[in-house]
């Protein structure tokens, strides 16, 4: 029992990729087949669809969750009297503990078991969000969104390595697919639906009603989820785990790639923290309904993550890397002419270069960390969620100080430093 995984799509991060990708690979699942003779589950069988259902609808909940704020930013302003850059904690505090919790997640499910880690941290997420109707201060929105932070930590590579030790090898890309585009869909479900809610609701009842969603699924998922047989239980080592990590510290080419991850997510994050308060001001006046359909824009991430993943068969990975940065660092400068489609453009190119760059990057690692791929994978989230938190703050600050061209030329210069990283990278591994 217990497959790891060994190809590409195993070394990609657990995190939220274009939706309409994944679920095609899921799709593609093959007729059912005959129990796996060491007990593992395969395609077609019960615990097959029902692990199924319990992750799609967990991905779906952690990405909902930590994503429903993005498009608030501006009514927090407004609603607490702070400034953009403050605005913007409610999202940075929580990709800030969820960056720190996943470090430790993996190896605390051993000790506690995955699927009791998976469901408990469900239930707390849950619950939080539904708290955060009650929220009658800035300082009690900012505490719940941290505590959300380290409760969500428990799923993503949690969830990676349930499936992993539990799916036979038929059954495992699949079942991978699936609950990542409960990634995606959560993701952008979370973005468009607070802000719409928002439309007949306070932004904290819309939030509170995610929460009640949330928790209704996470219900869902504790009948669904089979108990786990793969999975041998083990005390908790510190040493153990701060070894490993510091061993993929010592790699100067991972060490390029978590940059990568850094500046990328940074600048990436920056843009769609602070773009609504561009089109919500004037010329533009858009409600935040209108504002939040920007995130639409993220679909068509699948056609750049699945064209980039093509041509890696074709040309070098570093050449690819610097072609996607380029689509990002274009696409920002496009975003400062005034004509809203050419802004809606220059989205569609930061987005399109964003997800080929983590496409490559996060598979990348995974060729780089040899036999540490679950340390190296957790010190890539780690960097990738600290850039969403420090940077999507700090665009804030160029905000209020320079306006749209201040955030933007900040992000060109992230992107800038980037393609210094990414020549760095191509002479470490050349």
């Amino acid at each position: 029992m217990g497959n790891s995984l060994t190809t590409e799509f195993s070394c990609t991060s657990p995190i939220e990729t274009p939706l309409s990708f994944h679920l095609c690979f899921a799709m593609s699942i093959e007729p059912p087949l005959a129990p796996s003779p060491d007990g593992s589950v395969g395609v077609g069988s019960p615990a097959y669809y029902r692990i199924n259902l319990a992750l799609f609808c967990a991905g779906f909940i952690t990405f909902v969750t930590l994503y429903d704020v993005q498009p608030l930013l501006p009514l927090f302003a407004e609603s607490f009297g702070v400034s953009p850059a403050l605005s913007s904690l409610p999202l940075s505090l929580a990709t800030t503990s969820l960056a720190v919790g996943m470090l430790f997640a993996g190896t605390l499910s051993e000790s506690l078991g995955r699927r009791r880690t998976i469901l408990f941290a469900l239930l707390i997420t849950s619950l939080l969000a539904l708290a955060t109707g009650l929220c009658r201060s800035f300082e009690a929105l900012l505490t719940l969104r941290l505590l959300q932070g380290m409760a969500l930590a428990g799923v993503p590579s949690v969830a990676m390595a349930y499936l992993g030790e539990e799916m036979d090898n038929k059954a495992l890309g699949s079942a991978m697919g699936l609950y990542i585009s409960g990634n995606a869909f959560g993701g952008m479900s979370g973005r468009i639906g607070s802000a719409l809610l928002c439309d007949h609701f306070k932004w904290s009842s819309a939030i509170a009603i995610i929460g009640g969603l949330s928790l209704i699924l996470t219900l869902v998922s504790w009948f669904a989820l089979p108990p786990q047989k793969g999975n041998t239980l083990r005390p908790f080592r510190a040493a153990y785990l701060l070894s490993s990590l510091g061993r993929q510290l010592q790699n100067r080419a991972l060490l390029c790639l978590y940059a990568l991850a850094f500046l990328c997510m940074g600048g990436f994050v920056s843009l769609y923290n602070y773009i609504g308060f561009r089109l919500m001001a004037l010329p533009y006046s858009l409600p935040a309904a209108t504002v939040s359909l920007i995130f639409l824009v993220y679909l068509l991430g699948s056609f750049s993550s699945g064209m980039v993943g093509r041509l890696t068969h074709r040309f070098p990975l570093a050449s690819l890397l610097n072609l996607t940065l380029l689509a990002m660092f274009i696409g920002t400068l496009v975003t400062l002419f005034t004509p809203l489609p050419l802004i809606v453009f220059g989205v569609a190119g930061v987005t399109c270069g964003f997800f080929g760059a983590h496409a490559l990057a996060s598979s990348w690692v995974g060729r780089l960390a040899g036999n540490g791929k679950a340390q190296a994978a957790s010190l890539y989230l780690f960097c990738y969620y600290q850039g969403s938190s420090l940077s999507g703050t700090l665009g804030g600050l160029f905000w209020e100080h320079a306006g749209w061209p201040g955030t933007a030329g900040m992000i060109a210069t992230l992107l800038m430093i980037a393609l210094v990283v990414a020549s760095k990278l191509k002479l470490l591994t050349s």
